[in-house]
């Protein structure tokens, strides 16, 4: 079995950086909208993705961006793996022909087959709550919703922590998990021991699943 990748989301300082970069993260998302209490501007996104060793992935987090913040956080961190949060229909979100992940907002009634579908192009489908607005501003959403056959790999989102997130990749088994608020003292500055404790859950987790 292949182990859980994690992403460490919504970073705004050096030291969350550094703390996710120790504590094992995969990848780490900057928030590149403007009325997010985690939002960077790609000038800062850039500074902070200087940062990471190889092999760790910055990813950007866009919402119904116009074509020219796209181009302009691209040109900042060329590297990065794309997210899409918003109304971003497939064209839109394939136009800047980069890999990106499609967030899908789980809620009683939604078809998250026929979603992925519309959406094969992207890398994964990062599940995510349902709430007013766009992302899941710390909200667990029922994961017994979750297909078992979705045609995409899952990332699953929306309200984890340490307590939890154990739990969920237990019952979902994810390709990855995305975690913000979870590992927050407050809005936009994390806890470094709070993402310790979240990605060693998730290595507990891998650890169940290899022996059983």
């Amino acid at each position: 079995m292949s182990r859980t990748r994690i992403k460490i989301c919504g970073l705004t300082r050096e030291a969350d950086v550094a703390a996710a970069v120790e504590a094992g993260a995969d990848a780490i998302g900057f928030v590149f909208y403007a009325k997010s209490p985690r939002h960077v501007t790609p000038a800062r996104a850039a500074e902070l993705a200087r940062l990471l060793p190889p092999f760790v992935t910055p990813v950007g987090l866009f919402v119904n961006a116009p074509e020219a913040e796209l181009a302009q956080a691209l040109q900042a961190l060329p590297n990065m793996l794309l997210q899409f949060h918003g109304d971003e229909s497939p064209a839109a979100c394939e136009r800047a022909g980069r890999p990106y992940l499609r967030a899908a907002r789980m809620g009683p009634g939604f078809d998250l087959l026929n979603f992925a579908q519309q959406y094969s192009s992207a890398q994964a489908i990062l599940l995510d709550a349902h709430v007013e607005g766009y992302g899941g501003g710390g909200k667990v959403f029922d994961w017994s919703l979750i297909p078992k056959n979705v045609p995409s790999p899952v990332v699953l989102s929306g309200g984890l922590h340490a307590g939890n997130v154990l739990t969920g990749i237990l019952q979902v088994r994810p390709t990855a998990v995305d975690v913000s608020s979870g590992v927050e003292e407050a809005k936009g500055l994390k806890s470094a021991e709070m993402i310790r404790q979240f990605c060693d859950a998730v290595r507990q987790a891998d650890a169940r699943i290899t022996q059983s």
